[in-house]
């Protein structure tokens, strides 16, 4: 009977620990995740600020009296936001991650969602600022 008790809660550790593996392998694949992200979106605000310098130089390259739009310089500081915010969330998501590391280790583990609705904010602000941005340049056509 005693040895019986035994494998059970051998059995009983050893599907703790794999629960407890899974659960800090879903942790790092988040963390990826987020990593990924913060790459596309400092990848897209480099497109905007360089796609804004092309566009500077094509202006100086052509006659200063071609029909080109008057440049008030917000792609740079778009671009540059995009940049920011990219770096923001890598940091963010790295705290997030050790944050959730922890609780899993002490298995207090509890939800949050403030980073994914910081940056749902954020987002939702930079494009609307785009849209702007878009409608002031596309109306002058």
């Amino acid at each position: 009977m005693e040895d019986l008790k035994n494998e059970n809660k051998a059995l009983v550790t050893e599907i703790i620990k794999q629960q407890n593996a899974r659960e800090h392998l879903a942790n790092e694949r988040t963390l990826l995740a987020w990593i990924r992200t913060s790459i596309g979106i400092m990848a897209f605000g480099f497109v905007v600020v360089k796609f804004s310098l092309f566009i500077k130089q094509i202006s100086l390259l052509l006659d200063k009296k071609a029909s080109l739009p008057p440049q008030h310089g917000y792609s740079s500081v778009i671009g540059i936001l995009l940049v920011g915010v990219g770096a923001l969330v890598l940091l963010f998501s790295y705290i997030k991650y050790k944050q959730t590391e922890k609780q899993l280790n002490n298995e207090a583990f509890r939800s949050s969602s403030k980073l994914i609705f910081s940056l749902t904010v954020t987002i939702f602000s930079l494009s609307i600022l785009l849209i702007l941005y878009l409608i002031e340049n596309t109306s002058r056509y």
